[in-house]
């Protein structure tokens, strides 16, 4: 295969990582839309909350939005299989999303029906459900999934259908394999710790802080067991590898610890991650006013996020597993657009840091000053 071809698609895969891991960072709306009646005692303190997150939730969105649309332009064949066949889990999640919005929108409204409480159980169910499901999902890079793929079928003029789910439930099978849900409820406690870091960083209530940092300590615990577990199972149990030579895909045992020893930079990546978010938690415990927590949490789960996923695809592996049948796996080569539009769309990817530049700007813009109750009610646009 050209080589060229070969660096675009590892350059796709690298950028659809990145954007993975920064959506997983920018969960942190979705676990503090779920602390929202753990911290939340009074209607002033749940405004608060609400409009911290509020002023942030369209990064979230775009961010999964764009997820989507890079996975769908650089590797159209998992966009085809696993947005085609495992729906039912998708549309739970971009449900989900689209409750959130709806909320934000009319939970302050002059007359609305359900009345505002009505709305912020419903960002709680979003804080909940996103990313329980979205941690799920992205397990499955890992565990597999059950899909068939026959490319033959693209000459049949009657059913030119490439891949097939082999569940009836579309996707929601995956919660049945509890290690897709010790990831999901990982990435779930994960949300939330950066929703308190969060919090801490920009809102200006005493007892509010006092309460997000009582639910740091519980809440770290849950996440190390749950994501330890998780990352612990996966380097000692058998990966799905792909032979350089033969494209045959096969069970190899330790795969994704090799990947990590035959990648260092990738290790690197992950251990630098796992420190940051780590400290960033732990100097938020032990410092009774540190509130930039979030700085260190966040670039780290960036970096560790990034660095799981680089593993689950470099280094001759599958990507996309498929437990109903080894060769219709996924990995780089067989799944990605062709050589020209993989190209045009480097070419097209160089604007990414003037976006990437642009968001820095508004989000200081916007947290140039810390939330008061103050604030909110001299605010004629507050949630």
């Amino acid at each position: 295969m050209d080589a060229t071809y070969i660096f675009l698609q590892q350059y796709w895969w690298f950028l659809v990582s990145l954007l993975g891991a920064i959506l997983v960072f920018l969960l942190f709306v979705q676990g503090g839309n779920s602390l929202l009646f753990c911290l939340g005692k009074t209607d002033e303190q749940r405004s608060l909350m609400v409009n911290s997150t509020g002023r942030k939730w369209e990064f979230t969105f775009t961010t999964l939005v764009t997820f989507g649309g890079a996975f769908f332009a650089s590797f159209p064949l998992f966009y085809s299989t696993s947005f085609g066949g495992a729906y039912w889990l998708w549309m739970i999640i971009l449900f989900s999303f689209v409750l959130q919005a709806v909320s934000y929108e009319f939970q302050s409204k002059a007359g609305n029906l359900l009345g505002k409480k009505t709305y912020q159980t419903f960002l709680v169910i979003n804080g909940v459900l996103g990313p329980v499901l979205l941690g799920g999902a992205v397990a499955t890079f890992f565990t597999g999934s059950g899909f068939y793929v026959n490319k033959a079928n693209m000459a049949n003029e009657f059913m030119p259908v490439i891949s097939s789910w082999a569940s009836p439930w579309h996707g929601l099978e995956a919660l049945l394999n509890p290690w897709n849900v010790v990831l999901g409820l990982a990435v779930f406690f994960l949300a939330r710790i950066l929703g308190i870091l969060y919090f801490l960083n920009n809102i200006k209530d005493e007892e509010l802080n006092r309460k997000c940092r009582r639910a740091l300590r519980g809440n770290t615990i849950l996440f190390l067991v749950f994501f330890l577990s998780f990352v612990i199972r996966t380097l000692v149990a058998d990966g799905f590898a792909v032979n350089p030579e033969t494209k045959e895909i096969f069970m190899q045992p330790y795969k994704y610890l090799m990947n990590f020893i035959e990648i260092p930079v990738v290790l690197g990546v992950f251990l630098i991650g796992v420190v940051l978010v780590l400290y960033g938690i732990i100097r938020t415990l032990f410092g009774k006013t540190y509130i930039k927590g979030i700085w260190f949490a966040g670039i780290g789960t960036i970096l560790t996020v990034l660095a799981l996923l680089l593993c689950a695809g470099y280094n001759n592996t599958a990507y996309y597993p498929s437990t109903a049948d080894l060769q219709s796996s996924l990995t780089l080569a067989n799944s990605c657009s062709s050589q020209f539009t993989l190209k045009v769309m480097a070419y097209v990817s160089i604007l990414v840091p003037f976006v990437l530049a642009y968001i820095f700007y508004a989000w200081r813009a916007i947290d140039k000053k810390k939330i008061t109750e103050k604030e909110l009610k001299d605010d004629g646009h507050a949630y």
